[in-house]
């Protein structure tokens, strides 16, 4: 069983940076493929980002390229999603989630936290 915990949400303005952290626990987290998604209100949920289990292969939508980055640090168990010129539209409740498959990512994820609200004002 794998358990994750968001955590870096909160309320900015139009053009500022965010870091969201994903804190995951579980016997054999550090070898599973990590990634970011999103949902905005009354949209459907939409993949941000992956990383592969050692870190070494990411992924992006092209909605975020560019603007965002995913990392992790496998000594803390934890990845990160940097947000960079953050834009109203990239309001939303931010999610992690894992699996033993980077790419199933794409699509979603064997675990799931419970989501961090993002609110970008203009």
């Amino acid at each position: 069983q794998v358990q994750l915990v968001e955590s870096g949400g909160g309320l900015v303005q139009a053009g500022d940076s965010l870091r969201l952290s994903c804190a995951a626990s579980g016997r054999t987290v550090s070898t599973y493929a990590m990634g970011w998604f999103r949902q905005a209100s009354g949209k459907e949920r939409e993949f941000l980002a992956s990383i592969s289990w050692t870190g070494r292969s990411t992924s992006y939508a092209d909605s975020v390229k560019g603007r965002f980055t995913i990392s992790r640090d496998k000594a803390k168990n934890t990845v990160y999603l940097q947000m960079n010129s953050l834009k109203p539209e990239d309001t939303a409740i931010y999610y992690c989630a894992a699996d033993n498959d980077q790419r199933s990512l794409k699509t979603g994820g064997s675990y799931w936290g419970q989501g961090t609200q993002v609110t970008v004002s203009s």
